[in-house]
């Protein structure tokens, strides 16, 4: 019978983790309903299971009542946005992954240091619009895939920062052509690409070449997600897809298929990944060999507003 390759690390990051218990947190602390701006993560199963408990997901503040309680999603948000939320009056959690916060910061002391910034990145993406927001004027989006396009001026100090959730070799590849159009480019001072995606790309490549197929356990919207289906390709699997829960798989992948690979994206609960092991178990690949790259224990504190506070009476 077949047999699955579980990569591992796979699955919630710290910064998932931390913005999905801070939604957690505001319900418990304040009772529903807790507003977020966009989904808090990018997973169609944690959104449906936090509405349940009484979140509020919406596209923009001007949905949010006043004096009602909003969580800035994982992904992050513009100055302008928190300006926003500040002239309301509304009561604010920022869920923000601190590894976003750092590009945050990282761009606006480049725009203050008088640099051009190309950000390689989605422009759809909420954490490029949240990145763009802190220094529209200075910052220029390009696709990682299409550099050339970049509309950066002749300015001699142009640095380069990047989406978190990209693939780094596709990434590196953007740098080097830009250094070619921009001889004197700047290296930010340390790699945007967060450590997750680092360690779920590099545990797909690493079992990639011995798979007929790579099933990657993810939501359609997930950058993070999508980027592990083109590096299982990259890496010499023969196929691979994105499934957002088990019943989304196709038993016609299975056709002369001896091994599977198995990860999941960085905001994906582990029960979904359980749920495809047992659907590939009742059709023969019922083999499981864990293959660990390396163990995660970083872990995010709450933000803030969330923490405990000393009681001073």
């Amino acid at each position: 019978m077949g047999r699955v390759l579980l990569a591992a690390p796979r699955g919630y990051c710290a910064g998932v983790e931390r913005a999905i218990e801070a939604v957690e947190e505001a319900l418990r602390r304040f009772g529903p309903p807790v507003y977020v701006r966009k989904q808090i993560v990018h997973n169609t199963y944690v959104v449906a299971d936090l509405s349940r408990r009484g979140a509020v997901f919406v596209d923009e503040l001007d949905e949010v009542p006043d004096d009602a309680l909003v969580v800035f999603s994982a992904h992050g948000v513009s100055p302008a946005v928190k300006s926003e939320a500040g002239r309301r009056g509304l009561r604010t959690v920022d869920a923000t992954c601190p590894l976003v916060t750092k590009v945050h910061r990282e761009a606006a002391r480049l725009a203050d240091a008088g640099y051009e910034i190309v950000l390689i990145g989605h422009a759809d993406h909420e954490e490029v619009e949240g990145t763009l927001g802190e220094a529209p004027d200075r910052i220029h989006v390009v696709d990682p895939a299409r550099p050339d396009e970049v509309t950066a001026t002749g300015a001699a100090k142009v640095s380069w920062l990047s989406q978190t959730t990209l693939a780094v070799d596709e990434t590196m590849d953007a740098v080097a052509r830009l250094r070619e159009r921009f001889p004197a480019l700047i290296d930010p001072p340390s790699d945007d690409i967060c450590y997750a995606s680092q360690n779920r790309q590099e545990a797909i490549t690493r079992i990639a070449p011995q798979c007929e197929l790579v099933l990657v356990v993810g939501s359609a919207n997930s950058s993070n997600s999508q980027r592990l289906v083109e590096v299982a390709l990259t890496a010499g699997a023969s196929a691979a897809h994105l499934v957002d829960r088990a019943a989304d798989a196709d038993e016609r992948w299975l056709d002369r298929v001896e091994t599977v690979g198995v990860t999941s994206g960085a905001s994906v609960p582990e029960r979904l990944v359980e749920e495809l092991l047992d659907w590939l178990a009742g059709r023969g690949y019922d083999h499981v060999e864990p293959i660990t790259l390396t163990e995660e224990t970083l872990t995010f504190s709450l933000p803030h507003e969330l923490r405990p506070t000393r009681d001073h009476g």
